[in-house]
């Protein structure tokens, strides 16, 4: 994104500006925009690979920012900045929740909302991802409302979500899923998977085989481990690189 380039505020314009700006000074409203925008698109960097373009998630980044300054009162005794940002990320995963194709009770959004916080205050605190546990113990609820919350905020993947690539063509999710009457094999059985499998530290096959050949979610492998779903996310890719490692090398 090319952003217009406009000076970094100090402290005191920074407080004048706001001033103007809450007595209803238009000039001074644009100007607190134009000089944070280079603070909304570093927070809208944290929100890349959610299916959306970033210009689109700036732009609603930018109505966060927006909202800061009319809201922010100078009798607080923090900087502007401090105030904005959790204006502005909350904006944007508000649009992003709100926006799912599928619909889920506001309950159930609020819940993955909280969830979500208590994993970032969690994760500064203890220096690592809490558990499922941890954060159930946090809110007070179980770790079944925590998983099917977390279950139901996750975006649907597409049939057409690249699985595995090489110097050939592609294989998609879509190739993966077969028609009960066909009795095609899936891809990743047919590739001589167990003896790869067998190559594999144990905690990497035992997550390969429950996603790929017991059709267990992530989140329910992240129970069974008392891992968070994002380590099993990053545990699942770094396993299927192994694999496809393992084929480059031995020329499959």
């Amino acid at each position: 994104m090319n952003l217009p380039r406009f000076p970094l505020l100090k402290d005191k314009e920074m407080k004048e500006l706001l001033q103007k700006a809450k007595n209803g000074d238009s000039y001074a409203r644009d100007k607190l925009v134009n000089c944070n925008l280079k603070l909304v698109f570093n927070l809208v960097k944290r929100f890349q690979n959610r299916g959306y373009e970033l210009e689109d998630l700036f732009q609603i980044g930018c109505i966060g920012l927006m909202k800061a300054i009319d809201k922010f009162d100078l009798g607080y005794d923090v900087k502007f900045s401090t105030y904005a940002v959790p204006m502005i990320v909350g904006e944007i995963r508000r649009f992003l929740r709100d926006d799912n194709p599928v619909k889920v009770s506001r309950s159930v959004k609020e819940t993955a909302y909280k969830i979500q916080q208590t994993r970032e205050l969690l994760t500064a605190r203890l220096g690592r991802e809490p558990t499922i546990g941890e954060i159930a113990g946090e809110l007070s609820l179980s770790r079944e409302e925590i998983v099917n919350a977390l279950e139901a905020a996750q975006t649907p993947a597409s049939i057409y979500e690249t699985l595995h690539q090489d110097d050939g063509d592609p294989i998609y999710l879509l190739d993966q899923l077969k028609d009960s009457e066909d009795g095609e094999t899936p891809w990743l059985e047919s590739l001589s998977v167990s003896e790869l499998l067998d190559k594999l530290p144990e905690r990497d096959r035992q997550i390969i085989t429950w996603r790929f050949f017991e059709d267990k979610t992530q989140s329910d492998i992240a129970r069974r481990l008392s891992l968070s779903q994002v380590q099993v996310s990053r545990l699942e890719r770094q396993a299927l690189k192994k694999i496809k490692d393992l084929m480059d090398d031995s020329g499959e």
